[in-house]
């Protein structure tokens, strides 16, 4: 009997395949990359994985039977139904196993154990770009696994497929025993969300030079081996006229002037230690250059040459959407002195800041770090981190900052203790929750309180800009640095954990429902927390719930790349099961206010006037929820 997740078994043709194989590149390219083991490296993985779906076309013109086409619980509509991609993946994932296993001397390697000829790159190294801190954790989980068992979890997670459809897959792909692939793979939880980050992406590369002065010494191998090869031929026909003219050639070692300029100390701009109060900017452009280095023209040498090709021993970092390329021309110089034990230069190119640190004692472990703030204003342009160390930071603040302090999220009354600032603008050093990433019993953020009195809260989530805190409506978000606002974020601060090294710009915390608890014990709160990013996209957004009982807020639901809860589209709704006092269940609902009617419908039905809803359920209840806004249209829950 054929498996109710088995269609029928059509036959594909190459030109079939080959139209999936385009349209879904990216994903299965992605799967060939989560397949192979680490141990290839990630050069040679990102360039494997591109060859291995690329092979994975059938050969000839005539169709080619499919030899088991699952349906995909959870996938794109046109992955569900196009048998040709199932061909595909089912080829991609074939491949990738024979490239996982080892070599031996008892047989001839099979081709996707070799390295790939095409597509092949001289002179560069190509890797993903890097996610946050649950991402090398994952794939270390990931290596541990068999190939069988890699390409079960990597499947389950990507393409949502059900286990006998799974069991389907790794048969036709020459596993031979699927059912203890599947149990392997459910050793490690499910993460399906970390498994589309931007590091797993093998179709979005950074790229690094190779082995420079290997590589030098092979070129002039090459060409001490060429210029005697040119002897010996002229030597056997020298025409009577001699050596010819160079013609068009340029001269050898020619340079860039442009490129040279950018790299020159000399020519980098610094803005007057007091444009800030008369420039119409507000940004990162109008701070001076400060810290007691400045005038040290080989620092600066060395950061600009490090910025413009870092050697392998450099520790390279930048936020997500972060482009890590050299600089076009002269950089802003916005601080260069000594941070702790380390010597540290701050540069700004109007649309990065850049990060250079080395030890004061030589250059050996120099890092590199790239942060995206174009379009920063008075609010988000206030503090750059200097540097890290023993779980602190130390920030340089803007030249219109005049006070700073250091206060517990987690604590709304309990004030804020004064940081040290100093002349050129760097503070003492704070504990930051970016370094803490066990039980969350504290959250300490930033206040910083301009010349003009109004104080901003800025937290620290492992990048070299702060995130810009706020409250309020999504069209109009207040500062979060008052008394109500510092109450409405005090339960909801541990959820800023899920936002480290995202590349986040600021996150807003509103409370957008309050709900009479059906057993008297009081209002739940419903707040909205979203986090906006500096490249525009990846924003998410968490749908909170808390009960008068507990000190946390609870994540009921939460969307990436959504614009519910946010300036473009300020309605959300979302629901939890509550169970009360008495041991009772019930389906809490909520909505904004903008919405008239709130109802569930499948496993449980009912329907409240106003914006919230409360029904009795049971604890595995899963109803859909919808409501229906003031103006007519229908707004779903968020996920």
């Amino acid at each position: 009997m054929q498996s109710q997740d088995v269609a029928p078994r059509p036959a594909i043709d190459v030109t079939t395949a080959e139209a999936a194989l385009i349209e879904h590149y990216p994903r299965l390219t992605r799967l060939a990359y989560l397949t192979l083991p680490a141990t290839l490296g990630r050069n040679r993985r990102v360039l494997t994985a591109h060859a291995l779906v690329q092979r994975a076309l059938p050969h000839g013109r005539t169709p080619t039977p499919t030899t088991v086409i699952p349906t995909q619980a959870g996938g794109a509509k046109s992955r569900d139904t196009d048998p040709g991609y199932a061909l595909v993946r089912t080829r991609v994932i074939r491949t990738a196993l024979d490239a996982a296993r080892p070599l031996t001397f008892r047989a001839w390697p099979r081709r996707a154990q070799l390295p790939p000829l095409l597509p092949h790159l001289r002179g560069l190294r190509l890797f993903p770009r890097s996610g946050g801190t649950d991402e090398p954790a994952l794939d270390k989980a990931l290596s541990a696994l068999s190939a069988p068992a890699r390409a079960a979890y990597v499947l389950r997670g990507l393409d949502r497929l059900p286990d006998t459809a799974l069991r389907d897959v790794l048969a036709a792909a020459g596993v031979t025993d699927p059912a203890a692939a599947l149990a392997e793979a459910a050793t490690v939880p499910a993460q399906e969300m970390l498994l589309g980050s931007p590091e797993f992406d093998p179709c979005t590369l950074h790229a690094r030079p190779t082995d420079l002065m290997r590589r030098r010494q092979h070129t002039r191998a090459a060409l001490a081996a060429a210029a005697a090869v040119a002897v010996c031929g002229a030597l056997l026909a020298w025409p009577d006229g001699g050596w010819g003219p160079d013609g068009a050639a340029a001269p050898a070692y020619a340079q860039n002037p442009s490129a040279q300029a950018a790299l020159d100390p000399g020519r980098l701009t610094k803005a007057a230690p007091t444009a800030w109060k008369t420039s119409p900017r507000t940004d990162f452009s109008a701070w001076p250059a400060r810290g007691d280095a400045v005038g040290d023209t080989a620092l600066l040498r060395r950061a600009l040459a490090v910025w413009a090709r870092p050697g392998e021993s450099v520790q390279v970092s930048a936020t997500p959407g972060s482009p890590t390329g050299g600089p076009a021309g002269p950089p802003q110089l916005l601080y260069a002195g000594k941070v702790d034990s380390a010597r540290v230069v701050l540069f700004y190119d109007g649309l990065r800041i850049v990060r250079y640190a080395e030890p004061t004692s030589g250059t050996a472990g120099a890092a590199l770090d790239f942060a995206r703030v174009d379009g920063a204003g008075r609010a988000e342009a206030t503090a750059v981190v200097l540097g890290r160390a023993d779980g602190n930071v130390r920030y340089l603040t803007a030249p219109w900052i005049e006070k700073a302090g250091e206060r517990d999220l987690m604590k709304p009354t309990a004030g804020v203790m004064d940081l040290h600032l100093k002349a050129d603008g760097t503070t003492s050093p704070l504990a930051s929750p970016a370094t803490h990433p066990g039980a969350c019993t504290s959250w300490n953020v930033l206040q910083l309180t301009d010349r003009s009195g109004d104080a901003r809260l800025m937290t620290d989530l492992g990048e070299l800009t702060p995130a810009h805190l706020t409250v309020g409506r999504p069209s109009a978000p207040r500062e979060a640095a008052g008394a109500a606002a510092l109450r409405a974020w005090a339960p909801f601060a541990c959820s800023l954990a899920a936002e480290r090294a995202q590349g986040v710009r600021s996150v807003n915390a509103w409370q957008y429902a309050r709900q009479p608890l059906p057993d008297g014990s009081g209002d739940g709160t419903w707040v909205c927390t979203r986090a906006e990013t500096w490249r525009g996209e990846g924003a998410r957004a968490l749908a909170q719930f808390r009960a008068p009982s507990s000190a946390y807020g609870a994540v009921a639901a939460k969307a990436q790349d959504d614009p519910a809860c946010g300036p473009k589209d300020p309605h959300v709704l979302a629901g939890v099961l509550w169970k009360s006092d008495a041991d009772a269940w019930y389906l809490l609902a909520a909505a904004d206010r903008a919405a008239g009617t709130v109802r569930a419908t499948g496993a449980l039905t009912g329907e409240a006037e106003g914006h919230t809803l409360t029904l009795p359920a049971k604890p595995d209840t899963k109803p859909e929820l919808t409501a229906t806004l003031d103006d007519g249209r229908t707004l779903n829950r968020l996920r």
